[in-house]
């Protein structure tokens, strides 16, 4: 990962790639620096209160998803898309059996970063912090147990799923993740105009549970 590029795939690449998968699948980086670190700082002051991570897991948490899918001139980001509290309540529900391995290397996380550039991975510089990305996508951060590797991998796909989900799991917050890829949401029948090869479907702007054929089961 290096300047908004994750094992040679830029953003914008990514994006495309998750667009023909969610189109299938219908189910399931540039603004950096100051600006990076001024989302983080905001949201974490108007944010909900966490119910898995503490203050400090959670500001990690944010600074982490802030910069692996960023915001930039397409459009909001994972942070912006709250990919950061569906993980936070998938740690209390589906993804519980995670929980400690999210306790272990998010301290994992600040520790390196401490180690290796000086201060805690939030307050980092943005390039800071992708290089102690990189250093645990390819396996060279010391002090993740199982692989610093391993818990990257974690990482982003927790965060891609909390920025495409559907929003009644807690991410894809206003829809910015279907509307970065074109997604246009759920629907439970298919008009005529739905049909046409010649025309982009409005968003229907809801949750597949907005629709009373899908139960809302406990996550």
């Amino acid at each position: 990962m290096a300047n908004g590029r994750v094992e040679g795939l830029s953003r914008r690449e990514m994006l495309k790639r998750l667009g023909t998968m969610i189109g299938v699948a219908a189910g399931l980086p540039i603004s950096l620096g100051a600006q990076s670190q001024a989302r983080v700082q905001g949201l974490a002051a108007a944010g909900e209160v966490f119910v898995s991570l503490s203050p400090s897991e959670a500001e990690t948490l944010r600074a982490i998803v802030a910069r692996l899918i960023p915001a930039d001139e397409n459009g909001p980001g994972a942070l912006e898309a709250r990919a950061d509290r569906y993980i936070d309540r998938a740690l209390a529900g589906a993804l519980k059996n995670q929980r400690a391995a999210y306790t272990g290397g998010l301290g994992a996380v600040n520790a390196y970063a401490q180690t290796s550039k000086g201060a805690p991975f939030a307050k980092l510089p943005a390039a800071d912090q992708d290089a102690v990305l990189t250093d645990m996508e390819q396996n060279r951060a010391a002090g993740v147990s199982g692989g610093s590797s391993q818990f990257f991998n974690l990482l982003r796909t927790h965060t891609i799923q909390g920025t495409f989900c559907d929003p009644f799991y807690g991410g894809n917050e206003n829809f910015i993740g279907w509307d970065l890829i074109g997604y246009p949401g759920a629907r439970v029948g298919v008009s005529p105009s739905l049909q046409r090869m010649d025309v982009k479907p409005a968003p229907s702007r809801k949750s597949a549970y907005d629709f009373g054929m899908f139960s809302k089961g406990e996550f």
